[in-house]
């Protein structure tokens, strides 16, 4: 979907009945006394759901997966899992796709991302790298978005031990927090004129632009971090909770891409999975104009009626197993197939 209307926007926010019937009969039960309770509530929530997902597990005779340990900037050794396809790679060499999990920039880990890279691994023969950046508030601003910086780097550096061809494309991608970590990563790879560059950003409910600061004249396109509040996953998202525990610089093209002093003129193309009902939204919806007003290609699916990871929470849904399949088509889309 593209070049959406205002009115189309507003309606997406209108709460679809299966998904209404989906979460008043399993509401989100996550909790716990201090914040790493929370987190560990949060996880066990996921799993116990992963046997529902397209892909509920490893699949050996299609993709193979091994663990490496990536130098960090300042010593620290970051987690990652790679994932290959078993047939070997498509005609011309494996793109390279590099995920980055959500979590809020606090909560999540490989596990979040590896549906994804499973099914990009077998169905598109990418070799993919999923990221384990390390998370707030033991490690606060910028160390997050670095760590994925030096695995994007480390991954390219290792492209020939990885069976990657990163001159058939590079994708980096992820979800809520990893959507603005990949869009951030998309701007860093134009910046300093990255070697092989980033050729495709994949946008899932993404944060792209902070409320305080949303420029005047795009207040009023700027209302669904108030307005939905039907949202099960993020009704309850307050201004600053989140930077309470990231600490990020407020005007940092690190922390917002929307921003960005240099413009986006040159950034890599785009695909967008936006819900209707997501707070998150509006500034998705933002983002997607402005690049395409820099001359960047986009798509964007808009998921009327259904909010923030919808798909992870309530993958038993008809809508959810769509989701899915949009993704991997999207991605196919930014590897230029």
């Amino acid at each position: 979907m593209a070049h959406l209307t205002r009115e189309e926007v507003l309606a997406s926010g209108t709460v679809a009945d299966d998904y209404r019937k989906a979460f008043e009969a399993r509401p989100i039960d996550i909790k716990g006394n201090d914040f790493f309770e929370v987190r560990a509530s949060r996880a066990e929530h996921l799993q116990k759901l992963r046997h529902l997902y397209p892909i509920p597990g490893p699949i050996p005779d299609e993709v193979s997966e091994s663990m490496h340990h990536v130098p960090a900037r300042d010593g620290y050794s970051i987690r990652v899992r790679a994932y290959q396809p078993v047939k070997g790679p498509p005609e011309g060499g494996s793109p390279l796709v590099v995920m980055y999990h959500e979590g809020g920039w606090s909560m999540g880990d490989l596990t979040d991302e590896d549906l994804n890279c499973r099914m990009f691994a077998r169905d598109l023969g990418c070799v993919c790298v999923n990221v384990e950046y390390r998370l707030a508030p033991e490690h606060q601003f910028p160390i997050g978005i670095n760590d994925c910086w030096d695995a994007l780097k480390w991954a390219l550096d290792n492209a020939a031990s990885l069976k990657a061809t990163p001159t058939q494309g590079v994708v980096v991608g992820g979800a809520s927090a990893g959507g603005n970590l990949a869009a951030i990563l998309a701007l860093l790879s134009r910046d300093t004129l990255l070697s092989p560059p980033i050729t495709g950003q994949y946008l899932c409910v993404p944060a792209l632009l902070p409320e305080y600061n949303v420029p005047e004249h795009l207040a009023p396109l700027y209302r669904s971090r108030n307005d939905s509040r039907s949202d099960p996953v993020l009704k309850d998202l307050q201004p600053g909770m989140i930077e309470a525990i990231y600490k990020p610089e407020e005007k940092s093209p690190l922390w917002d891409p929307f921003n960005h002093p240099d413009g986006h003129k040159g950034v890599a193309r785009a695909y967008f999975q936006v819900g209707g009902l997501d707070p998150l939204r509006d500034e998705a919806v933002l983002y997607d104009r402005k690049l395409r007003e820099a001359g960047v290609l986009t798509r964007f699916d808009l998921y009327a009626g259904y909010g923030h990871m919808f798909w992870t929470n309530y993958p038993e849904m008809k809508r959810s197993k769509e989701f899915v399949e949009d993704t991997l088509r999207g991605v196919r889309w930014l590897l230029g197939k």
